[in-house]
């Protein structure tokens, strides 16, 4: 048996707009126009070139580049998204959508590898001579637009795996495309056709590197595991340092989002309240916020002392 302290629960709830931190909903928004637009018109013509030059590493990345379009309209989708107000159906709205997309992106991602795989394993048995020119020139480009495109998101990644994984889209495209000049330089000088397959390879092994912790993390948050930049132990002893907690249990932290996380907890407090201890409920939801990034916080006071070795549901 155990007693409840009544209504002693807290629900603080703050408005952090699309991104955590400084990043604003207008500046990600521009983002991801320029972004799209300059990766789409680069895709296209990176393709044409690919395809006269006969290059399969820069058709792989002008493939991988198209998989950067869908990945950002999948993270600007479910930025947008994450902005709409909750409903009676949808009561928490549509942030867990940005989830999703970041899982979504690493899909994307992993099919892009293995596209770029099958053609180097193909071109590495069936060499062609490729135009190393074109292939200099075009690849350049492509560092700049992707490099440039990925600066955008270089702040809104740290808080945000959505965003993230459209950094990382970016990101990757420009390693591959300054690999893809070096292999060019390399055939121009030693005329090694195989280089321009082997690059292929070695691109998507970065790739896939890469996209283990994007997958793994948003696995994570689509289960509910504590995010992985919260550490539970901490927060737990955080809790019970508090004035006239003797135990805490039923400690649940998950992902609300990419950007917002939420915490319940149950305090046994025999003796007095939150209200009495002189830790209201509003000074341990700003400090769970600004300490451990945690922004729903739902609290439980009880007074029997049997709920520190069972469940008290």
């Amino acid at each position: 048996m155990h007693s409840h302290s009544g209504t002693n629960h807290s629900h603080s709830h703050h408005d952090h707009g699309v991104t955590a931190g400084s990043v604003t909903a207008d500046s990600v928004n521009m983002a991801f126009i320029i972004a799209v637009v300059a990766n789409l018109l680069f895709t296209v013509f990176e393709a044409v070139y690919a395809v006269l030059a006969n290059s399969v590493s820069l058709l792989g990345d002008a493939g991988h580049n198209l998989s950067d379009v869908l990945g950002l309209l999948f993270a600007w989708g479910a930025t947008y998204l994450a902005t709409r107000k909750t409903s009676d159906l949808y009561s928490y709205g549509y942030r867990r959508t940005t989830i999703l997309a970041a899982i979504l992106n690493a899909f994307v991602l992993v099919f892009a590898a293995f596209y770029i795989a099958y053609e180097s394993l193909d071109k590495f048995f069936t060499p062609t001579p490729v135009s190393e020119i074109a292939m200099m020139v075009v690849a350049g480009i492509g560092i700049v637009v992707n490099a440039g495109t990925a600066m955008l998101f270089i702040k809104s990644r740290k808080d945000d795996l959505n965003l993230r994984g459209a950094f990382l889209h970016l990101a990757y495209d420009a390693l591959i495309s300054a690999g893809v000049v070096v292999g060019a330089i390399v055939i121009y000088f030693t005329g090694w056709l195989w280089v321009d397959a082997v690059l292929g390879l070695l691109i998507v092994l970065v790739i896939l590197g890469g996209t283990w912790g994007l997958l793994r993390d948003s696995v994570n948050l689509i289960i509910d595991a504590v995010p992985q930049n919260i550490d539970r132990s901490a927060v737990q002893v955080y809790l019970q340092g508090i004035g006239g907690v003797t135990q805490v249990h039923d400690l649940h932290i998950w992902a609300m989002s990419t950007y917002e996380n939420c915490l319940t907890a149950h305090l046994v407090m025999p003796e007095n309240t939150l209200w009495d201890s002189g830790d209201g409920y509003a000074i341990i939801s700003d400090s769970l916020r600004e300490r451990f990034n945690i922004h729903h916080v739902t609290l439980q006071v009880e007074k029997d002392l049997e709920c520190s070795t069972q469940d008290c549901d």
